[in-house]
């Protein structure tokens, strides 16, 4: 019994770690079929929400819907960007264009058919959440979806961003 508590709390503990870990470094390709470099991200100057969902995940479509309603307003608050990486395999990655295109999603959308960039990531099942800084830091993961966690992911985001523009108000 020790030794299942021990390795459940090791588990656990490395999968914490791995959650407040790096933005890692993978090629995926976007609705156009260009590669795109994940590590790209980090050019952003704000915060980085990044959105593991599919086509066939209800939560996920229903939690990037909600937030799409206020996307505008969070980027004009925060200067965010939210990327919506498709975990679609190549049965239904085609999909994924329709459905983003249709929505009128102004997210970028990647596609991660392989799921290279959710095990480098350490996501398990859709939807997950991360919120990254500007050094590519992890400061924010939730998984799942249920309505009003719209509000802690904007919350996440504002506090990086007071937190990241801290340091240039201070200057003297």
């Amino acid at each position: 019994m020790k030794i299942l508590f021990s390795f459940l709390l090791t588990t656990a503990l490395a999968f914490s770690a791995s959650a407040q870990g790096k933005l890692p470094s993978v090629k995926l390709k976007d609705l156009e079929g260009n590669t795109f470099d994940t590590k790209d991200l980090l050019q952003h100057d704000g915060p980085i929400i990044v959105n593991f969902w599919a086509t066939w995940c209800s939560p996920c479509k229903r939690e990037l819907n909600t937030i799409h309603e206020d996307y505008i307003d969070w980027q004009a608050e925060t200067n965010v960007k939210l990327v919506a990486v498709s975990i679609d395999d190549e049965k239904t990655k085609n999909q994924v264009s329709v459905y983003a295109n249709g929505k009128g999603w102004d997210y970028l959308v990647l596609l991660d058919p392989n799921g290279d960039f959710k095990r480098a990531m350490g996501v398990g099942n859709p939807p997950h959440t991360f919120v990254i800084d500007k050094d590519g830091t992890i400061v924010y993961s939730h998984n799942n979806y249920a309505p009003g966690d719209e509000h802690e992911l904007h919350q996440a985001v504002v506090d990086l961003h007071n937190k990241q523009k801290k340091p240039a108000n201070n200057k003297k």
